[in-house]
């Protein structure tokens, strides 16, 4: 569908859906239609067009049209808004070398939409979305759900040392020589933890040892770490586990490889108060990564949550068709 068109069938669209005014003046048939057109021997009436524009443009519009409304006045443009749509944009011209015509030329033929405008005011409705759906969902996070995940899961800072083992594999090796590879690196592993058991002082093994050249000249010393610090779950979970003072029995295989790992100590957990918004937004990211169907649900939310309310039947079983077939390909996927 061409833009054009789409804005064509927008403005009608707002004059006989939303009745707004400032659409022209109005004359009443004598069946009390409105003509919108007429000619010798007849008129085109303004239940005629709607009934066209609804079935050939309707839902598409409409959706467009209500999310503006919606979502524009309940989230202004801010500079964070302003510099997601710029970098959208900047990493969309990238890929056609920067090149305004070859650029202007794919938002026309690929999205059907006028120019560059046009696909910012489409970021910009779409950023707005997201909020809008992320704050519907964090709305619904209960009270249960932030205490179980404030038992179960947070924990406070871990200051740790490690040594790492890497693999010595090469893209170009075969698949028994990357195991070889594996199987000398877990041995390595093994026989600096039994240099461990013999006294052997961590600091000085992670100095001549460890493949994290980022750590090693420090012995092995890394920054306090926490759930949100990026660490591969299996060291996070082994580092969790040991005791304080106490380093790891066996290696703990990673996507970098083996690690020993000496646990220094560990904070206290912090207040519930303290991080409780830390942790709505934790679980409304699991929520929206773990189930795709959760954003459009919540999409349909937030916009019931404004006060939206069809008045035309079939518009209303067109948006639920509409929606229902999102979940359902979400859910497919």
């Amino acid at each position: 569908m061409k833009n054009k068109k789409l804005i064509v069938g927008t403005l009608f669209l707002s004059c006989f859906v939303f009745g707004l005014t400032g659409c022209g003046k109005e004359v009443t048939l004598k069946n009390g239609e409105k003509p919108v057109v007429t000619f010798k021997k007849g008129e085109i009436t303004s239940d005629e067009l709607y009934k066209d524009l609804k079935e050939r443009y309707g839902i598409a519009a409409l959706i467009e049209m209500l999310d503006h409304e919606l979502f524009d006045k309940a989230y202004k443009t801010d500079d964070e808004e302003k510099e997601y749509v710029d970098s959208q944009v900047t990493q969309m011209k990238s890929q056609y070398n920067n090149d305004q015509e070859q650029f202007e030329a794919a938002i026309k033929n690929y999205l059907g939409l006028e120019d560059e405008k046009a696909l910012r005011e489409l970021l910009s409705l779409e950023y707005k979305r997201d909020k809008a759906i992320n704050d519907t969902v964090k709305d619904e996070i209960t009270d249960d759900e932030i205490q179980s995940y404030y038992d179960d899961t947070v924990i406070g800072d871990i200051t740790a040392k490690h040594i790492l083992i890497s693999p010595n594999t090469t893209d170009d090796m075969t698949a028994d020589e990357k195991e070889k590879a594996e199987k000398e690196a877990l041995q390595k592993a093994k026989d600096i933890i039994k240099k461990l058991d013999k006294g052997e002082k961590f600091e000085d093994l992670a100095k001549k040892y460890s493949d994290d050249a980022a750590t090693a000249e420090n012995g092995g010393k890394l920054e306090p770490f926490n759930h949100d610090s990026g660490m591969d779950e299996n060291f996070l979970k082994a580092a969790i586990g040991l005791e304080k003072g106490s380093y790891s029995k066996e290696p703990v295989k990673s996507t970098y490889g083996y690690h020993i790992i000496l646990k220094e100590k560990q904070a206290s957990k912090p207040k519930l108060k303290k991080i409780k918004d830390t942790i709505i937004e934790t679980l409304a990211e699991k929520k929206l990564s773990s189930d795709g169907k959760v954003r459009y649900e919540a999409l349909m939310k937030a916009r019931e949550n404004k006060g939206l309310e069809f008045k035309d039947d079939d518009l209303k079983k067109d948006y639920d068709e509409y929606m229902k077939n999102l979940i359902d390909n979400s859910t497919a996927q």
